[in-house]
């Protein structure tokens, strides 16, 4: 079993930055791929990036360039920096543990970029 809990969102005004961290339990970290989705009202949830286990990642076009994933295997936390904030990036930022089959969630933490 693994469990997840991320911290770290907030209130930002747009063109601001805010840095989320997930952090993990269980013994399996080092060797999952680890993600950050987001779901925004009204809108279906989206994979927003991911990091595999060597430190490979990948980005949602919507995201790249400003956001940066990474990851402390050591400490079993995954990491999202986010700046250059949008008003379109609220939404709710949840952290998995896998990005296909077996996915743990976080509970989530709400991310709100005001104009």
């Amino acid at each position: 079993q693994v469990q997840l809990v991320e911290s770290g969102g907030g209130l930002v005004q747009a063109g601001g930055s805010l840095r989320l961290s997930c952090a993990a339990s269980g013994s399996t970290f080092s060797i999952k791929t680890m993600g950050w989705y987001r779901q925004a009202p009204g809108k279906l949830r989206e994979l927003v990036a991911a990091i595999g286990p060597g430190g490979s990642t990948s980005y949602a076009e919507s995201v790249k360039g400003r956001f940066t994933i990474s990851r402390d295997n050591a400490k079993k936390t995954v990491y999202l920096q986010m700046s250059s904030l949008k008003p379109e990036d609220t939404a709710v930022y949840y952290c998995t543990s896998g990005i296909t089959g077996n996915v743990y969630w976080g509970q989530g933490t709400q991310v709100t970029v005001s104009s």
